[in-house]
C-alpha cells in the first residue's frame, strides 16, 4: 500500500524537493515518434486514415466518422432524466462562473492625442477533445464547451474515440451533452489522430482546421498537442490526474481516504498524494485507504494507482512546510483539510484548483462546483492554469494617436530609432510632419 516519505527534521532546496517528488513516469516525448506517425497519416489519406486507425486502436471501424445530427438529437431524447438534470445544473454553473471571467476592454489616456486600448477577441475556431477510454466524460464536454461559448467562439468541433459498444459512433452520453449544449459538429475519433485532423483539418470529410485544440486525453493525445503546437494553439498537455491534500489531525481521515480513491479510481497512473504534518493521522489514513481501495468499484485500479510510485504519503514538520512541499509539487487539485485553511490559503502559490474545507471534495470540481475540472497537471500548475474563458481569447492592444500626441514623443522616436540604427524607423514619423517647417519634429 501507499509509501511513505518522512521528510521531518529536514530542509530542501526547491531543486531537492523536486527530486523526492512522487511522479508518475509518463515520458510523453517517447510516445512522439508514434504519434507523429498517426498524425502524418492523417495529413496523407484524411478520414481513410482516421477509420484504419479506429479499426486498429478502438476495436470498431465506424459507418461515419462525423456523427449524423439525427444521431445526436436521439442521444438527447434517450438521455436518463436524472442525468439530464445533472447536466443542465452543471451548465448553468460553469457558464455563472465563466460569465464573472469575462474581461472588459480598458482604455489608458497617456496624452491628449495619445490612447491605448486592450480588448480580446475570441478564437475564430476550436476543437475539442472529449476522452473515451476507462471512463465516460460528459462532464469534459461542459467544462470546454461553455467557456468557448462564453468567450464568443464562433465554430466548436467536438471529437471523441469512437465506441465500439455503440457502432462505432461516440457514447451516447457525450453526444447527449454535445447535443444540450448545441454542439451539431461531433466526431467519431481519437487519439493522436484526431488531432492531428483538427490541426490541419480533413478536406474529404469536410473538416475544416481549427485554430485551438484544448481538452484532455491520455499520453499520445499529450504527444500529439506537443507535435501540432504552433501549427495551432493548444490548452496543456494534460498528463494522469492528480490530487494533493493537506491534512493536520483535526482533519477526517475517512474523508482524505475517499477523496484520495475519487482521483485513483480514473487511472493507474492517476497521482494521490497526502501530506501532513501529524504521523498520528498519517497512518488512521492509510488504514482508512486500505478498507477503501478493496471494497471501490474498481479496486484494481485503485490499489495500483496507490501502490505507484506517482503516490505517497508525506510527513512534514508544520503546516508550514506542507505548503512548501504543495507549491514545489504544484498539484492539479489541492484539497485544504486543516484547522486553519484560510492561512494556509495565504501560502499557496501553485494549483490548478483549491478546494477548501471538508465539504468542497475534488468530486464537487469534477461536475458541479461551476469551476473548470480541464486543469494543469504534472507540476504544469506552478506556470499555467486551468481552463476558462480566458483560454479561448486573444488580448489585443488598439493604438489611437493623434497628431499632436505622436509629435509629443516623436523626438524620443527618432533617439530610439538613431540608437538601434533603424533611420527609417525615425522617418516614417517625420513623413508624417513633413509640410512643417521643421520636418523631421526632432
Amino acid at each position: 500500500m501507499i509509501t511513505t516519505i518522512d521528510l521531518r527534521g529536514t530542509t530542501h532546496s526547491g531543486g531537492e524537493l523536486s527530486q523526492l517528488m512522487p511522479r508518475a513516469r509518463v515520458d510523453v516525448s517517447a510516445s512522439a515518434e508514434a504519434a507523429s506517425g498517426l498524425i502524418d497519416d492523417v495529413r496523407q489519406r484524411g478520414s481513410a486514415a482516421l477509420l484504419d486507425q479506429a479499426e486498429r486502436l478502438d476495436g470498431v471501424r465506424p459507418d461515419s466518422i462525423r456523427v449524423p445530427d439525427a444521431v445526436i438529437r436521439r442521444a438527447v431524447e434517450h438521455l436518463a432524466p436524472a442525468v439530464r438534470e445533472a447536466l443542465d445544473e452543471a451548465i448553468r454553473r460553469v457558464r455563472a462562473v465563466s460569465s464573472a471571467q469575462l474581461p472588459v476592454p480598458i482604455s489608458t489616456g497617456l496624452s491628449d492625442g495619445g490612447m491605448v486600448q486592450q480588448r480580446w477577441r475570441p478564437i475564430r475556431r476550436v476543437g475539442l477533445y472529449v476522452p473515451g477510454g476507462k471512463a465516460v466524460y460528459p462532464s469534459s464536454v461542459v467544462m470546454n464547451v461553455v467557456p468557448a461559448q462564453v468567450a464568443g467562439v464562433a465554430s466548436l468541433a467536438l471529437a471523441s474515440p469512437p465506441q465500439k459498444d455503440f457502432g462505432g459512433s461516440v457514447h451516447p452520453t457525450i453526444l447527449a451533452a454535445a447535443g444540450l449544449l448545441g454542439i451539431d459538429e461531433v466526431y467519431a475519433m481519437g487519439g493522436a489522430g484526431a488531432i492531428g485532423a483538427f490541426a490541419w483539418g480533413v478536406p474529404d470529410l469536410g473538416l475544416e482546421p481549427v485554430d485551438l485544440v484544448t481538452g484532455p486525453g491520455n499520453v499520445w493525445v499529450a504527444a500529439a498537442k506537443r507535435i501540432v503546437r504552433g501549427q495551432v494553439g493548444i490548452d496543456a498537455e494534460a498528463g494522469p490526474t492528480e490530487i494533493l491534500v493537506i491534512a493536520d489531525e483535526s482533519a477526517d481521515p475517512v474523508l482524505v481516504a475517499a477523496d484520495l480513491v475519487s482521483q485513483a479510481e480514473h487511472d493507474e497512473l492517476a497521482a494521490a498524494v497526502l501530506v501532513t504534518d501529524s504521523a498520528a493521522f498519517a497512518e488512521r489514513t492509510r488504514a482508512e485507504l486500505g478498507l477503501l481501495a478493496e471494497s471501490a468499484h474498481h479496486g484494481t485500479r485503485v490499489r495500483t494507482a496507490l501502490d505507484g510510485q506517482q503516490s505517497a504519503i508525506v510527513i512534514v514538520d508544520d503546516i508550514a512546510a506542507a505548503a512548501g512541499f504543495s507549491n514545489a509539487y504544484g498539484p492539479e487539485h489541492l484539497e485544504l483539510q486543516v484547522r486553519d485553511p484560510d492561512a494556509l490559503l495565504a501560502m499557496i502559490d501553485n494549483a490548478g484548483a483549491i478546494f477548501v474545507g471538508e465539504h468542497s471534495p475534488v468530486s464537487l470540481g469534477d461536475y458541479l462546483a461551476g469551476s473548470n475540472h480541464v486543469l494543469p497537471t504534472g507540476g504544469q500548475a506552478r506556470f499555467s492554469s486551468g481552463l476558462g474563458v480566458a483560454t479561448f481569447l486573444r488580448p489585443q492592444q488598439v493604438i489611437r494617436y493623434e497628431r499632436e500626441g505622436l509629435r509629443e514623443v516623436a523626438g524620443h522616436i527618432h533617439a530610439l530609432a538613431n540608437a538601434e540604427d533603424l533611420p527609417a524607423h525615425a522617418a516614417a514619423v517625420s513623413a508624417r510632419f513633413r509640410a512643417e517647417p521643421n520636418g523631421d519634429t526632432a
